[in-house]
This record gives structure tokens, sequence and C-alpha cells, in this order.
């Protein structure tokens, strides 16, 4: 992948960043990309927050909580 990244690629990377390893040059390029770019850093908190509350849920469900 190519070190400049449009939004829609960036996005791609941080959706597939949470299911496995970026290779070092896509890692690269998207934190140079999140760096520069207004809007991603919203995406990639949004990820985050998804993320967590998803673990947070898991937690909750397997502690036998209903």
């Amino acid at each position: 992948m190519l070190l400049r990244l449009t939004c829609k690629q960036a996005t791609a990377l941080l959706v597939a960043r949470e299911d496995r390893e970026l290779p070092t040059l896509d890692r690269l390029a998207l934190r140079m990309h999140v760096a520069a770019c207004r809007a991603c850093p919203v995406v990639e908190r949004q990820l985050l927050t998804m993320r967590n509350a998803l673990r947070q849920w898991r937690n909750y469900t397997a502690s036998g909580a209903d």
C-alpha cells in the first residue's frame, strides 16, 4: 500500500486492524494519515469505543449476569 492513503483506504485499515496485525508499511501509512487528517481520528475513536463496549458486554455476559 502507498504511504499516501485516502480516507476510504485509511478507514479500511482501521477496521482491518481490529481483526489482525497490519504490515509495517500499512501501519506507518495509517499513522501518517491519521496525524494529518481531521476526520479519520474521529473514526478511530469510534472504533475504539465500539471495541471497548463489546469487551465490556462480553465480560458482563460471561459473568452470568442477565
